[in-house]
């Protein structure tokens, strides 16, 4: 089945921009689309972005009703999560699919927005964008360029070399061509969402995973209840992003050794060391995407 084709973005587009998680301040907000108003893009806000209840940013329907909405105004050409934190899972059974899938549009998001990139893109058949969020630092050069690669690009095809989307110090385990639908996200968001509607797909799918503020112990029970489940196992091949500020106790093994180990019995490839997650650069990818590895380094999604 092909895919829905997304609007074509230019500098001319306007970008609504949605609170589908946690809260903040309205001077806040207000600072960062600011700062997000200097490329030059039209600015729509949703109606309930200012929004706060407790941890969330207001009411679960009227957070799923901006989100709706945007979809639906023909006036949007792409939609950005303004941050991540917690409540998109509360608002999910909220989303009206059918508005969704009859307006394919770029949607951006990741942390928290993880399930509804990966089941927008799953259900309505049309690649998500796991990158930047208006709270995001764009003044870091690399998670600028990407975003504005992905965002402006209108082909149907994007390149990448390894040693740009790579720390220097990138370890490929198993090299060889290979290539699939890219799923994924946030590594806690992806295994609390096992056993319900929302549950990202990972059997047959390359997998990405990152994640922010986890003691090593907890990345190590996370990566062993996929494990237990056989999902790992059952996947193409696995991207490892950023796994920023997961450190423990002096007595605490290194994060990259936990899961070093915790995926050593694999046999698909793998590659440590991605730019993208909760760290800059923090690189763009279209969730949903065909994405072909090369073992020459390099990377090309089809959208």
């Amino acid at each position: 089945m092909s895919k829905n084709k997304l609007k074509n973005i230019s500098y001319n587009s306007t970008i609504g921009i949605i609170s589908p998680a946690s809260p903040e301040s309205s001077e806040f907000i207000d600072e960062k689309i600011n700062l997000f108003s200097r490329f030059g893009f039209k600015i729509k806000k949703g109606k309930y972005l200012y929004d706060n209840t407790g941890y969330l940013a207001g009411d679960d329907k009227n957070r799923a009703d901006d989100l709706n909405s945007m979809f639906a105004d023909n006036n949007i050409d792409a939609i950005i999560s303004f941050r991540g934190g917690y409540g998109s899972i509360r608002m999910m059974p909220y989303l009206d699919l059918k508005i969704i899938k009859k307006n394919p549009k770029v949607f951006f998001g990741y942390s928290d927005i993880t399930l509804l990139l990966n089941y927008i893109s799953r259900k309505c058949n049309f690649p998500t964008f796991h990158g930047p969020m208006i709270n995001s630092n764009f003044d870091d050069i690399t998670t600028r360029e990407y975003f504005l690669k992905v965002l402006l690009s209108n082909d149907e095809k994007l390149s990448y070399d390894l040693n740009d989307v790579c720390h220097d110090d990138f370890i490929i385990k198993n090299n060889k061509d290979f290539f699939g639908k890219i799923v994924g996200g946030n590594l806690s968001i992806i295994c609390s969402a096992i056993g319900t509607p929302y549950e990202v797909k990972l059997e047959n799918n390359i997998v990405l995973i990152e994640d922010v503020n986890e003691n090593p112990y907890v990345v190590d029970r996370m990566l062993s209840q996929l494990l237990s489940c056989g999902k790992l196992q059952r996947s193409s091949a696995i991207i490892v992003g950023s796994f920023t500020n997961c450190i423990g106790s002096k007595s605490s093994p290194l994060i990259n050794e936990v899961i070093t180990e915790r995926l050593s019995s694999l046999k698909q490839p793998i590659i440590y060391g991605f730019k993208l997650g909760h760290d800059y650069p923090n690189i763009s990818i279209p969730i949903g995407s065909i994405f072909k590895y090369y073992s020459n380094n390099k990377i090309l999604l089809e959208k």
